[in-house]
């Protein structure tokens, strides 16, 4: 039997082509007349406040969202919920001060990659720069999968061809125009993004208002709120701790940070953007949550969709294809020109080329060489679930040292680099096999049934804590011998 979907295929198709060619129009006209290497890394450092606000939102806000929060939620219960929205958003507050120092330290830099290289020597600062490069691949992949997937669960249109529009699309007008169009397309695609999860919010309110509230889940699924319910501690910790390392290391965050107008407005708008991430992440956790209560059997990704189109409407079902076009452009290209910056900057100390080599040129190739894999990944529908998890933990085990440095001028690269190493072994030692029964320590090395229960149930959890905080027991054990 032929699946029904929601809308036709000539209908998402339309607004996938629609929506892709408004942004690269508007994109490729605006910037025309802000060209030059200092808009296309920094958009001259002179983005107001509104701008400066919409965008680090949009750039934050991929369309993850409509996944990841709802799905997290059916099994991690509150906790995870609690724990994605403030790991969304805590880079914004942790920015503040940060944003500041290195503003003032560095004043005419435009990559955090940039100011470690000064700071720390050659050796570690490869590592560096390549770990944030991964990182931010893996997520270009994981969103231009994402909105394939939605489109192709909407309508069946096939993912190669939603995947292929969305990369030469945002090529098009990321590549020519750089930060400054990245920034003012964010501004529009912020509005529509707004507006359209108002209505969601609206309909999921108004409809089943009974089913969304804590009342309903408490009845169905207690577990999910009660406080012995231990995954709802551990999953609040993993998604928050590896949400803010991944996000402390996103060279779009700190291109807006060098393209603030000043302090003031990098504060200012660094303030209302962890205000308003917050509800926007928890909102769609929150849907999760409903979603698994009404009915046990709902597929965790699809938690916030099997609500909000219980009723198969198409109007709902056009609004989200817009805003998952929306989050996803925004997202794109913020990744695209983020990457591409990081080759501009810092391609030269790292790939010792000719010195008549053009690194914006050679960025452009690069970009493009990911993006067609990035288009094989997503067309065959890949999960990178498990890449985005390794690359989390490459982040864990490197953001307390990276950070600590900026106010230990003390920590040298040798101590850094040594501590990094010693946080990525003992990660990997308890990182979770695709299958998240064992990992090499437990069940490979070791028998797992020599290790209490809860440690095979929380290998993940267990990764990220000892990634992150194992490099802290290196500095102690070192400074305690001197």
């Amino acid at each position: 039997m032929d699946k029904t979907y929601f809308i036709s295929q000539s209908t998402s198709l339309a607004l996938v082509i629609i929506i892709s060619l408004i942004f690269t129009v508007v994109g490729l006209i605006y910037s025309k007349k802000y060209q030059g290497i200092n808009n296309y890394l920094t958009a001259n450092r002179n983005i107001g406040f509104f701008s400066l606000t919409t965008s680090l939102i949009a750039s934050a806000l991929g369309a993850w969202i409509l996944f990841g929060p709802a799905s997290a939620a059916t099994w991690g219960g509150i906790g995870a919920v609690i724990g994605y929205a403030l790991g969304t958003a805590f880079p914004m507050i942790f920015l503040i001060s940060l944003g500041k120092k290195i503003r003032t330290e560095f004043p005419k830099g435009s990559t955090l990659i940039e100011f470690l290289r000064k700071r720390f020597g050659k050796s570690l600062f490869k590592l560096i720069l390549l770990m944030t490069v991964f990182y931010m691949f893996v997520f270009l992949c994981a969103e231009v999968t994402a909105v394939a997937i939605l489109i192709n669960y909407i309508s069946g249109t096939e993912l190669w061809i939603t995947s292929l529009i969305i990369l030469i699309a945002t090529l098009a007008y990321t590549l020519y125009g750089g930060l400054r169009a990245s920034i003012f397309t964010d501004n529009i695609q912020m509005i529509v993004i707004v507006v359209l999860l108002l209505i969601s919010v609206f309909y999921l309110t108004s409809f089943i208002g009974d089913q969304f509230s804590f009342s309903f889940i408490k009845e169905r699924s207690p577990h999910l709120l009660s406080a012995s319910y231990i995954p709802n501690y551990t999953a609040g910790l993993t998604f928050f701790i590896a949400v803010a390392a991944t996000n402390l290391f996103h060279q779009g965050n700190w291109q807006r940070v060098y393209a603030a107008k000043n302090n003031d407005v990098l504060k200012k708008s660094l303030i209302v953007a962890f205000i308003i991430i917050i509800p926007i992440v928890f909102f769609m956790g929150f849907s999760g949550l409903v979603a698994v209560s009404a009915n046990p059997k709902v597929i965790p990704d699809l938690g916030f969709f099997s609500l909000l189109l219980s009723e198969q409407t198409e109007f709902l079902s056009l609004i989200i294809v817009i805003l998952g076009l929306s989050l996803t452009i925004s997202t794109v290209d913020t990744l695209v020109n983020a990457i591409s910056s990081l080759i501009v900057v810092d391609g030269k100390a790292t790939l010792n080329l000719n010195k008549k080599t053009n690194y914006l040129t050679l960025s452009k190739y690069f970009i493009v060489v990911l993006s067609i894999v990035a288009f094989a990944i997503a067309s065959k529908g890949f999960s990178v679930l498990y890449l985005f998890l390794l690359a989390d933990l490459f982040c864990c085990a490197f953001v307390l040292t990276v950070f600590y440095s900026f106010y230990n001028k003390k920590l040298n690269e040798k101590t850094a680099y040594i501590s990094i190493i010693i946080g990525l072994i003992g990660g990997f030692l308890l990182f979770p096999a695709p299958d998240f029964s064992k990992s090499l320590l437990v069940g490979v090395i070791l028998p797992v049934d020599i290790f209490p229960v809860f440690v095979p149930q929380s290998l993940l959890f267990l990764s990220f804590i000892v990634a992150t905080f194992l490099p802290i027991a290196f500095w102690k054990i070192k400074g305690s011998k001197k």
